[in-house]
């Protein structure tokens, strides 16, 4: 997952837990802010009620002759009493619910009870207000808070991917440019990344500099294998020619033919190796042209005519079951050549004698996939993540004249024509190996 997709994520589960709070807390506090405002009410209408009073007198509510006066409003959602507190000692002063009993309706009502003295008389006040009215208050409240939380939230969520998207746009371009956009080994010159952010302009500058110094020591490995090869043939043409005219003489015994023939023959496997050392450097370089058209079945036509008698001494099938429209463009035909005929080697070398060896084509998603199946020994599960590694010699190929190198040479020459290569193998059973042919080099 992406690094903007995972903070997007976060800020909005985040936002949404914030919600699922509110949703759980917005009742209750809204309750209680309408509770504290209406005991607010009662107690400005208790303090303008005693004024009143201080100043008129009580007879205004109570009549003479009377004890109680009792006042209601329409619809019975408030109401004001004051008595008589005959009771010795009794005082209150509080607010709390208590329900009523009016013209034969039981109300529950938030009623302030407050006692006071008047002309050496001792009252008893009561303002209540109905609890109906708090919860006709509380719930479009809450329905309107609740809607405030939702744009809220969207536009916050908004600008949160705006504002990550425009932090989070250089690590992109990093990893684009310098990554993802250049082709390894080579990666062109240092473009220097815009941005305000210093960890960014510190990352840039680290996969700079690391990328320069993988470049540099890939050069080297290159520069090194390159005139190692070229300064190896010749030593190795002039032992060759020696021993070549050590069998003109005539005073040469069997014996030591013997051990001349063994030395000729370890000569030429040490100019094999340099020269696929060499090759393999040359590839590497970007040393050969890519403008050849070939039909692939003519080509491995030219395969099975060279390597023809190997196949006989195994008596291996050989079966090349491509159309004769099938045409490369744009590639370099020797190449394309040593890749088939190195797997095709591959496929004699560890095969099995009267085995079979497939060669088939079919088309995907505008690509060209050729598979060259074996019934050979196969390869191994732990072995299979090393076999396009240079020198690297399995337990299979131990007794093999082989040093490691054929299928490196599959895998340069396939990475210098961006041919994928997919190997499916099951031991003792044999394997396929699959060439991804891109769309931009099938006529």
């Amino acid at each position: 997952m992406k690094l903007k997709t995972k903070l997007t994520l976060f800020n909005a589960i985040s936002k949404l837990v914030i919600v699922v709070l509110f949703v759980l807390l917005v009742p209750v506090l809204i309750k209680n802010i309408s509770r504290s405002y209406v005991d607010n009410n009662l107690i400005k209408q208790k303090n303008k009620f005693l004024q009143i009073v201080k100043t008129r007198g009580i007879k205004n509510y109570i009549p003479d002759g009377e004890t109680y006066g009792s006042y209601y409003l329409p619809l019975k959602e408030e109401y004001l009493t004051i008595e008589n507190d005959t009771v010795p000692g009794h005082f209150a002063d509080n607010i709390k619910n208590e329900r009523r009993l009016v013209e034969r309706d039981t109300i529950e009502y938030r009623i302030l009870s407050h006692t006071f003295k008047l002309n050496n008389k001792q009252y008893l006040l009561e303002i209540g207000k109905s609890i109906a009215t708090l919860d006709e208050t509380s719930t479009p409240l809450q329905n309107i808070a609740f809607g405030v939380l939702v744009i809220m939230i969207l536009l916050t969520i908004l600008a949160d991917l705006f504002y990550t998207n425009r932090v989070l746009r250089p690590l992109g371009l990093i990893i684009k440019t310098k990554l993802i956009g250049q082709k390894f080994p080579k990666f062109g010159s240092y473009k220097e990344v815009k941005t305000s952010t210093s960890d960014f302009q510190y990352l840039d500058i680290s996969i700079h500099q690391m990328i320069e110094t993988i470049e540099a020591a890939f050069q080297k490995e290159r520069e090194f294998i390159s005139n190692a090869s070229h300064e190896l043939m010749t030593p190795i043409s002039i032992l060759q020619s020696k021993i070549e005219n050590m069998f003109e003489r005539e005073d040469i015994v069997d014996e030591l033919k013997v051990r001349l023939l063994e030395m000729q023959k370890i000569l030429n496997r040490l100019k094999s190796i340099t020269k696929t050392l060499l090759l393999i450097s040359q590839i590497e370089n970007e040393q050969f042209l890519k403008e050849d058209k070939i039909s692939i079945s003519e080509l491995l036509q030219e395969v099975n005519d060279e390597i023809s008698v190997r196949l006989a001494d195994k008596n291996l099938t050989f079966d090349i079951l491509i159309p004769q429209d099938v045409v490369l463009v744009n590639v370099n035909k020797f190449l394309i050549f040593n890749l088939f005929f190195n797997l095709v080697n591959n496929a004699i070398k560890y095969n099995k004698v009267d085995g079979e060896i497939v060669i088939t084509t079919e088309h995907e998603n505008g690509n060209l996939i050729v598979n060259i199946t074996d019934s050979g020994i196969g390869i191994s599960t732990e072995d299979m993540p090393f076999i396009f590694n240079r020198f690297k010699k399995f337990r299979q190929s131990m007794q093999q004249d082989s040093f490691g190198l054929g299928l490196p040479i599959v895998k340069s020459i396939a990475t210098f024509h961006h041919i994928k290569i997919e190997v499916d193998s099951v031991k003792d059973l044999g394997s396929n190996f699959r060439l991804i042919f891109p769309a931009e080099v099938i006529e």
